[in-house]
């Protein structure tokens, strides 16, 4: 019993050491097994079947073929040395070399266990032939002949997986040679089962070959489902590469390989859907383009909102880094470029507060004899009437201008009476310009008393001077109006 329990701890200890892997299959289609047995006679001379003591130990070997998931052919041979003995004057020792074709039936089929288990229980049916060498005494009379016997054989059996192309086997099985006469009693029982013999298998089956593997990822062509992986990659049992965040981008190619993403950006996540993946997008919440690395631009003056200072700018404008627009004067009139409505305008030109060529010049009329009146008066004087009638026409020659009227005293009377009368002045010569057909509200007016005069006041000429009134000439665009449809 001991002995033959020895090679069972063993098989038992190398299952617990060992990987999984895959012995005889259609990828490994042929394989070879060698065993070791320990057979057990019955017949005339008694019965040993399960006495452990009395077993007789031999081996064999055999060749094996897969045919499908269930099912594979074998061709067995294995050799014992049967003995026995009733007295010193009937005994015997016979030879047995059976040589069997062995049809296995496999339970690891697909359907109650899987193909690959580790642990494949099966079943054996193997006839064949027995030649057997007798040698013995009968009754005190020597025997020693040669027969052959036709051999049914059938085993249960279990094959466990222990690395890839290597498998161990347990097997219990009966010889039943047909007619067979070990022992040499000559008298015997009607049917042909007298002599038999138990055996019980302990080996190892190694499979030949190596399957097909064109991508050499270690998952056979016929399981492979993505035969063409590039070398070195790893692969899952399927063959196909691995893709650890499940986002169809294998890892191997995922950038983001712990993020789920889109194929598109190499299997990176993108938020906010621009097309920039997010470790590449500087606002992963916004939407935005790739040339501001995934900003939005709401101005589109080319610097990203979250920097851009003048997020408002109007399109076409030149702006600086920070999205502003660019301070620039291009004619040097003194009138910026974004306000300045005549940016070409030639240098030396006088211009208005937008920029362009005045269509007055208020220095010409400004330098001409000013509207002049009597002493404490606000009557014009008739000298004075060629110059009020030459504003009144330039003012309705030019609408886009309004009149700006000041008036002016002598030093007579006292500062409030002098304010008072120099503003009365300049509305009696705004009430000449409406006459002739300026409008009002273009025509401003203002006091300013004695506090500006031109001459001296100590004498008639000079206090003439200073009882004047003089103008200035605003530049005011009438707003753009809608045309009406």
């Amino acid at each position: 019993m001991r002995r033959f329990l020895t090679p069972l701890l063993v098989v038992g200890i190398l299952l617990m050491a060992a990987p999984r892997g895959y012995t005889q299959t259609a990828d490994r289609k042929t394989a070879i097994s060698l065993f070791g047995s320990a057979s057990q006679y019955k017949g005339s001379l008694g019965e040993d079947f399960w006495k452990w003591d009395r077993n007789r130990y031999g081996g064999g070997i055999g060749i094996n073929r897969y045919l499908t998931p269930g099912l594979d052919l074998g061709l067995q041979g294995s050799f014992v040395k049967l003995e026995g003995s009733q007295s010193a004057a009937t005994n015997f020792s016979t030879k047995v070399t059976s040589v069997n074709l062995a049809l296995k039936l496999k339970l690891n089929n697909g359907w109650a266990i899987k193909e690959d288990a580790v642990v494949q229980p099966y079943l054996l049916a193997s006839p064949g032939l027995a030649f057997t060498n007798r040698t013995g005494v009968v009754r005190g009379v020597s025997v020693n002949d040669k027969a052959t016997y036709f051999d049914l054989f059938g085993a249960a059996g279990i094959n466990f997986q222990v690395s890839e192309g290597l498998g161990i086997f347990i097997q219990t099985g009966q010889h039943i040679p047909l007619n067979a006469n070990f022992d040499g009693e000559p008298i015997r029982d009607a049917d042909k089962f007298d002599d038999r013999y138990l055996q019980h298998t302990v080996g190892v089956t190694i499979a030949l070959g190596k399957p097909k593997d064109t991508d050499g990822d270690g998952v056979p062509d016929r399981k492979d489902k993505c035969p063409n992986t590039p070398a070195g990659v790893a692969v899952d049992l399927t063959g196909c590469p691995l893709d650890g965040d499940a986002d169809g981008v294998p890892d191997y190619q995922d950038k983001c390989p712990t993020e789920k993403g889109l194929a598109t950006l190499q299997g990176c996540p993108d938020r906010d859907g621009d097309g920039v993946a997010d470790g590449d997008d500087a606002c992963p919440d916004q939407p935005g383009t790739p040339a501001l690395r995934g900003c939005p631009d709401t101005d589109g003056d080319g610097i990203p909102d979250n920097v851009d200072k003048c997020p408002g700018t109007a399109a076409g404008t030149q702006v600086d880094a920070s999205g502003c627009p660019v301070v620039l004067d291009q004619d040097k009139d003194g009138v910026l470029d974004p306000a300045d409505k005549c940016p070409d305008t030639p240098a030396g030109t006088r211009v208005d507060s937008v920029g362009c060529p005045l269509a007055i010049d208020p220095g010409t009329l400004k330098l001409q004899s000013p509207i002049r009146f009597r002493t404490n008066s606000t009557i014009i004087e008739r000298s004075s009437y060629p110059k009020a009638n030459s504003i009144a026409a330039a003012m309705k020659a030019h609408p886009d201008y309004q009149l700006r009227i000041i008036g002016h005293a002598d030093s007579r009377g006292t500062d409030e009476y002098n304010q008072a009368l120099s503003l009365r002045r300049a509305e009696a010569v705004k009430s000449y310009f409406t006459k002739k057909g300026v409008e009002s509200e273009r025509v401003i007016t203002e006091g300013r008393g004695e506090s500006e005069p031109v001459a001296p006041n100590t004498t008639k000429a000079g206090m003439s001077k200073n009882r004047r009134v003089e103008f200035k000439f605003e530049y005011t665009p009438a707003p753009a109006t809608t045309p009406q449809p």
